[in-house]
């Protein structure tokens, strides 16, 4: 039986001394267009939580941007589960943000794509140590 994709409130990324200390001391890469922070944690209930990101400079529109984290977290949500099984595998827990950095809107498809290699890049990293 495959599990289920979904994306649950504890897994979503809120806590602001973790956002701080994954900006401080959290490596970084970029695949344009979407950015990626992520720190290895410990004592988490979930082996890895997302937060999401788009710059009001480049969206000056509310909507625009709220559609934007809507595909980035959507195509989160789906492929998400080859990272997490990677994680709990290892044992390791891991916090990850996701900032979109381009100005134009982008399709769907556009941001599956990135948000797969983006996840891709990360297990590589994850698994190198």
């Amino acid at each position: 039986m495959t599990s289920r994709a979904t994306f649950k409130r504890k897994e979503k990324l809120k806590s602001r001394k973790t956002i701080q200390k994954l900006f401080n001391e959290g490596k970084s890469f970029s695949n344009f267009p979407i950015k990626a922070i992520y720190l290895p944690v410990e004592k988490q209930d979930f082996a890895l939580k997302a937060g999401f990101a788009v710059s009001s400079k480049n969206f000056k529109k509310a909507v625009e941007r709220n559609r934007v984290k809507r595909l980035m977290r959507e195509s989160y949500r789906v492929q998400k589960n080859y990272l997490s099984e990677q994680l709990i595998s290892t044992g390791q827990q891991l916090v990850v943000f996701f900032i979109y950095t381009s100005k134009e809107l982008p399709d769907y498809h556009q941001v599956f794509q990135q948000m797969q290699i983006v996840l891709e890049r990360i297990g590589k990293a994850i698994a190198a140590k």
